[in-house]
Parts: C-alpha cells; sequence; structure tokens
C-alpha cells in the first residue's frame, strides 16, 4: 500500500498577505519596455487602493534610514551625510528599475564593512581622498553587478551556500560591532586592523573611557532593544537621535567629552565622476566583486522572501541590473557602495509597501531632510550612531541557525564554522573567500562520494528499496545496485569499488543490475567507467544490467557506441531486470509466507 499525503493547494497555503492584495496589483509579469525599465509598467496602471499603504511605508522608512544612514556612513570611514546622499539616488534608481514592491535599498552594514575594510589597504578613512574613493568603488560595484545582470548570470549567487551565509554573517557583525566599541566607550584608538589587535587596544585604552559617552551610549543601547521587542514598528533610532542631540545642546555634553557630529553640508552634491587610475581601478576591483556579491546576495534573498508572500516576482537578473545602476548613482552622487536591507525591507512590507511608491515617497522625504534639516544633526553624538549600528547589527548573530545547521548535517556545520572563524579572525574579504571555497570543496567532495546502496524486494512488496532501512529479500547471485547522483569523473571510482565490495566473497553471483533511477547526468568518463566495467564483469561471468535508465544518460551512451553493446540488459523497472535474471526467485516473487500490506513510504 502506498502512502499519500495530500497537500493544500496554492490558494489554501497563500498567506493573508497574498489573499488580502487586489487584483488590480500593478507587480504583474512585464512585457515590453516594462521588463528593463519596471516603473513604465506599473506606474499607468497603479490601483489607488494601495496608495495609503505605500505612503505610511515611504514617510516610516525614510524615519528610520535618517540614523541609519549617517550611522552606516560613519562605518563605512564615510561623512555621515554622504549616507543620505547613496540613500536618495540609490533608492530612486532601484524604484525605476528593481522588480521587488518592498525592497529598501541604502546603506546596510554588512557592505559597510567590506568598504572601510575593503579600502584599508588603498587609503585610510580622514585622507581627503577617502570620500572620492569609496565614490568610485561603489560606481565599479555597480558596473560589475549590472554587468552580471546584462550577461544573465543571477544564478551565480547560487555559489552562497546558506551555511556560508550564516557564518559570514554571524563573524561580520560581530566584527562591525566591535568597531563600534571605540565610540561607545569615548576612545581614541583609530582603526585597528583585525579583531585581536582591537580587543587589544581597547584593552590597552580602557582606563581613558569617557563616562558619560558611555552612559549616553548604554541609554540608546537600552532604548533601541526595547523599542525592538516592545513596538517594533516605532522609530527608537530617531527617538534616541533627537534626544541625544537635545540633551547635548541642553547640558553642554560637548564639553565634557561627548563628541558630536557638528557641521553637516545641506543640499545635494553636484553628481560627477570620480577620478580614476588604472592602477587604482586594478586595487579596487577585488573589493568591489566581493562587495557585489555580498550586496547582491542580501537584497536578493530579502526581496524574494517578501515576494513570495505577496506573489511577486522578482527578477534576480533585473535585480542585478537595478542595484548595479543604484550603486553606480550612489558613486556619482558622492556616495558609496549600498544594497537592499533586511531591517529596513521587513518595515516597509510591514508598514504597506506594496510598489516602489513607497521607496519614491522615502527618497522624498530624505531629500527635505538634506536641503533644510541638517542644521539639526549639529548636536547628535557620535555615540548613538554607534549604538544604532551595534544593536542592528547584533541581531545578524544568528546562534540557533548554527545549532540547527549541525543538527542538520555535520559537513555544513563545519562549513559554516570556517567561515566563521576566517572571517573573525584572518578578515572580513578573506573570510567570504575562505567560506565559498570550502563549501565547493565540500560539494566537490560530496559528488564524488555518492550515496551507493543494495537494494532488496521490500518484504511483502515488489518494491525495491535500501536493504538497511527495509525489511527485504535478497539472493546471493544477484545484487541490485543503486547510486543517487550523477555519474562523472570524479565519482567513477566510487561505483567500481561498491560494485567490487558485492561481488567480493559471493562466488555463485551470476548478475549486478545497476538501478540508473537516481543517476540524472553522465559524463565521458562515466560513460567509459560504465562501459569498462560492464566488460570486466563479462569477463568473470558476471552479466551487468541496468534498470530505468534517464535520457539525458541515455543520450551519452549512444553517443560514445556503448548503448548497443548493452542490448537485452536495459530494462524499464527493476522489477523486470529481476524477472530477466532471476525468475521465481525471492528477488521477484512474493512468497506465501510473508506479510501482506506492508506500508511502502
Amino acid at each position: 500500500m502506498v502512502t499519500v499525503t495530500e497537500r493544500p493547494t496554492e490558494e489554501a497555503g497563500a498567506t493573508d498577505d497574498a489573499v488580502r492584495r487586489p487584483a488590480s496589483s500593478p507587480r504583474g509579469r512585464p512585457r515590453g519596455l516594462a521588463r528593463f525599465v519596471p516603473i513604465v509598467g506599473w506606474a499607468p496602471r497603479y490601483p489607488r487602493e494601495l496608495l495609503r499603504g505605500d505612503v505610511t511605508a515611504g514617510l516610516t522608512v525614510a524615519v528610520m534610514l535618517i540614523p541609519q544612514g549617517m550611522a552606516y556612513a560613519t562605518l563605512a570611514g564615510m561623512p555621515p551625510i554622504t549616507g543620505l546622499y547613496a540613500s536618495i539616488v540609490g533608492i530612486l534608481v532601484y524604484a525605476l528599475l528593481g522588480t521587488s514592491g518592498a525592497l529598501a535599498v541604502g546603506p546596510v552594514a554588512m557592505v559597510s564593512l567590506l568598504t572601510v575594510e575593503g579600502l584599508a589597504g588603498i587609503v585610510e578613512p580622514g585622507d581627503p581622498s577617502y570620500p572620492a574613493i569609496a565614490a568610485l568603488l561603489a560606481l565599479l560595484v555597480g558596473a560589475v553587478l549590472a554587468g552580471l545582470g546584462l550577461l544573465r548570470l543571477g544564478v551565480l549567487v547560487n555559489l552562497l551556500s546558506h551555511p556560508v551565509i550564516s557564518g559570514f554573517t554571524s563573524a561580520a557583525a560581530i566584527v562591525i560591532a566591535l568597531s563600534q566599541f571605540k565610540d561607545l566607550f569615548g576612545l581614541d584608538i583609530g582603526r585597528p586592523e583585525g579583531v585581536v589587535n582591537t580587543l587589544r587596544a581597547l584593552g590597552e585604552n580602557i582606563g581613558d573611557t569617557s563616562l558619560v559617552t558611555l552612559a549616553i551610549g548604554t541609554a540608546a543601547i537600552a532604548v533601541l532593544v526595547a523599542g525592538r521587542r516592545l513596538a517594533p514598528r516605532f522609530p527608537s533610532a530617531l527617538l534616541v537621535v533627537v534626544v541625544g542631540a537635545l540633551a547635548t545642546w541642553g547640558f553642554g555634553l560637548q564639553n565634557s567629552g561627548v563628541a558630536i557630529l557638528r557641521d553637516i553640508p545641506s543640499g545635494l552634491p553636484t553628481p560627477a565622476l570620480p577620478e580614476m587610475s588604472g592602477s587604482l581601478l586594478g586595487d579596487l576591483a577585488p573589493v568591489a566583486i566581493t562587495i557585489a556579491i555580498v550586496a547582491f546576495a542580501e537584497g536578493i534573498s530579502v526581496a524574494k522572501a517578501i515576494g513570495r508572500k505577496t506573489r511577486e516576482k522578482v527578477d534576480a537578473n533585473q535585480e542585478l541590473v537595478a542595484t548595479g545602476a543604484a550603486n553606480a548613482a550612489a558613486g556619482v552622487f558622492s556616495g558609496f557602495p549600498i544594497a537592499g536591507g533586511f531591517s529596513r525591507t521587513a518595515v516597509n512590507h510591514q508598514a504597506g509597501a506594496r510598489t516602489p511608491l513607497a521607496s519614491l515617497i522615502t527618497a522624498a522625504v530624505l531629500t527635505v531632510a538634506v536641503l533644510w534639516l541638517t542644521p539639526a544633526f549639529y548636536y547628535v553624538p557620535k555615540v548613538v550612531l554607534a549604538a544604532i549600528v551595534v544593536v542592528a547589527v547584533l541581531g545578524l548573530v544568528d546562534v540557533r541557525d548554527a545549532v540547527e545547521t549541525f543538527r542538520l548535517r555535520r559537513e555544513d556545520g563545519v562549513a559554516l564554522l570556517v567561515t566563521f572563524l576566517a572571517t573573525l579572525l584572518i578578515g572580513v574579504e578573506p573570510g567570504l573567500a575562505i567560506g565559498v571555497a570550502f563549501s565547493l570543496a565540500l560539494f566537490v567532495w560530496r559528488s564524488s562520494n555518492p550515496h551507493a546502496t543494495e537494494l532488496g524486494r521490500v518484504t511483502g512488496t515488489h518494491e525495491y528499496r535500501n536493504v538497511d532501512r527495509w525489511p527485504t529479500r535478497t539472493i546471493d547471485d544477484v545484487a541490485i545496485l543503486r547510486v543517487d547522483g550523477p555519474l562523472f569523473f570524479a565519482n567513477t571510482k566510487r561505483l567500481e569499488d561498491r560494485v567490487e565490495s558485492l561481488v567480493t566473497g559471493r562466488d555463485s553471483m551470476r548478475a549486478v543490475i545497476l538501478d540508473a533511477s537516481a543517476t540524472t547526468d553522465i559524463d565521458a568518463s562515466g560513460a567509459h567507467a560504465l562501459h569498462e566495467l560492464g566488460n570486466d564483469l563479462d569477463a568473470a561471468g558476471i552479466e551487468l544490467h541496468l534498470a530505468v535508465v534517464r535520457g539525458p544518460v541515455r543520450d551519452v551512451l549512444t553517443r560514445g557506441g556503448y548503448w548497443e553493446h548493452l542490448s537485452g540488459r536495459v530494462h524499464a523497472s527493476v522489477a523486470d531486470a529481476c524477472e530477466a535474471v532471476a525468475p521465481s526467485s525471492p528477488l521477484c516473487t512474493v512468497e506465501p509466507d510473508e506479510r501482506e500490506g506492508t506500508d511502502v513510504i
């Protein structure tokens, strides 16, 4: 008896967001020019019932992004106002070209850290040329992303496995948090390279802690944590910025050792291409590639997560182009690399964003702030911005996911741990590279050692299953083998060894049946090895039979001239193969003493 499990229809399993979503939503499958400039498709058909949610979301994210943008700019080693520059133009460009209605593009902690870490060996923060080089880096990141999109290479993000992303994110979050401790304690220790040096510098200078600065930072962290847990939609970050600025101004705390932002320029920068040279471009290229991969992975993952809830089609290749153009625009307007952020996108969606109109409203509010509100930022304590960064990134340290990964599969847990330690102890960029390399090596190892098992007939049925997992019937003179995976150059030896282990010690062996149902592909080496295996078995008086050969595998065997040698030894099912080599044997026939009705799942 075969157990059948009914699954709910797509409509029955849809989320509340999807069910309530109006049928007139403009985010359908784009055609014509709308495929390349999505705003052309949805703007003329914009349904008025979405307006309230988009406006609310746009205002909410703008209020959230003002302090975050400045905080992440500081993390990137840039003047705080550049975080708003990058946000405005990046949001505008993404709204025109992006395929997600809720993705909130702008400065994010991970990309800001990669920016300052990547530029560390080229130029130091505080150097007059640093902002221009960071802007050039954003331009290069944009070129890499847009180029990948135009070449339709969005699938490359699959090289970042979940364990690698999880380990990298958790370690990078710790690195980011530690980089802000100097501002939380009011210490002047520069920018030590690496976690060990940062901890050493903090320990050596802890006696110089500004108690007033530490008190402000501690209070800000407490308010931010409480706000996140008790009122997630409340703009806690803006609250601590406003209260911190008022307290500093009212009590003159800047005279007690509290560092403040001071003069913030008003107005938008004049668009200009950053100066570039061949040697500088060569130095920046590896950094740009790393940031592009991380930025795209972060943005596309959250965009697809929201898209699954709203039944919105997110085009990975168009997202590459849109995110690339947003980064290029940020570079032209004196910004730095940006990406779609997890937290802001979640807030944007929860607040009601269903189209890029929400992003356009966010950009409009930020523009007003840059044009007329920058004097209000004068007394904002730097420690408050540090507190915003620390609270934002510590939520990315996912211990539960690490434990779950180890529980599910130890090899994946090792990949997560290797990435985590490499990122934490060696550096952010090499850590990610090591994680990807280790993950790919693990994939090759798994592929070269596919699961291979002997099959037997499940008692009371005509089904064939793993002899180690099911009560089965087998016979000494016929063995059935199944290899779960493609047969290619790296694992042909595995097949040969497994067949040899089945044959060894069974002198009466006269046939080996290879169940090819799980062999989805085969290369030239695999085809040749299969042919040689058949010849070796024939020489030993043992026939090789194949069952359930997939079309692609048959095509390769035919082109190689091997198929004709298998004439009469290829069968539609394992049961047919058994009937051909061992009719009336316990391997093929259900005998009277067997219990009927065994469930096969």
